[in-house]
């Protein structure tokens, strides 16, 4: 369906563009007159081809691209209505991807869905899908993993500052960085062979 309705913007885009005679086809996305609801469903979905976006994204992307409130209102509304645009399922998918692949805990994931203009209520059903424990098992594989490449001669308080700071950075609490770095390093050492 969205291949149908792909090739029957560009045909109505290059329709109006040869009906005006004034407009060569290079100016089929952005006309003195804002553009046609078509052509801002064709900008539309070549955007979501590359990947998912919010509603706040392709309103900012047509709005960039010249057209009027209007159009892109109209152009945005019929894609939720057939449901190519869904703010609820682009934040479950946006939480999921880049708490699993990313390692992001939930501060950074909230503050990024704010950003693409996702409302607070997606944002949260989103973010209630990761529990305690799921940040603190994501927590402690990056700690794990950082820890690989820690000097050994380094000064533990100085460790502890600099995994606790990365995982803050990674949006982690500072409670729970702090209680996922002292565990991770209570593990290493009891796993490590004495130096004796």
């Amino acid at each position: 369906m969205a291949a149908g309705s792909e090739e029957g913007a560009q045909q109505t885009g290059a329709v109006g563009s040869r009906a005006d005679g004034d407009h060569s086809r290079s100016h089929a996305e952005r006309t003195p007159q804002g553009g046609t609801v078509e052509q801002a469903k064709e900008v539309c979905l070549r955007l979501l081809a590359v990947r998912a976006r919010s509603r706040a994204e392709l309103a900012q992307r047509l709005t960039a691209k010249g057209f009027t409130p209007d159009i892109t209102e109209r152009a945005l509304d019929r894609f939720t209505e057939v449901g190519l645009i869904d703010d609820a399922a682009f934040a479950e998918q946006w939480v999921h991807s880049r708490h699993t692949f990313s390692g992001k805990g939930k501060q950074a994931l909230a503050q990024e869905l704010r950003r693409k203009g996702v409302s607070q209520s997606d944002a949260a059903s989103a973010l209630d899908a990761i529990t305690a424990d799921d940040e603190e098992q994501r927590a402690a594989e990056l700690v794990r993993r950082k820890l690989r490449t820690v000097p050994t001669n380094l000064d533990r308080d100085k460790i502890i500052r600099r995994l606790v700071a990365m995982l803050a950075r990674r949006g982690y609490n500072q409670s729970t960085a702090f209680t996922v770095v002292k565990a991770e390093l209570a593990q290493a050492q009891s796993d490590a062979p004495d130096s004796d």
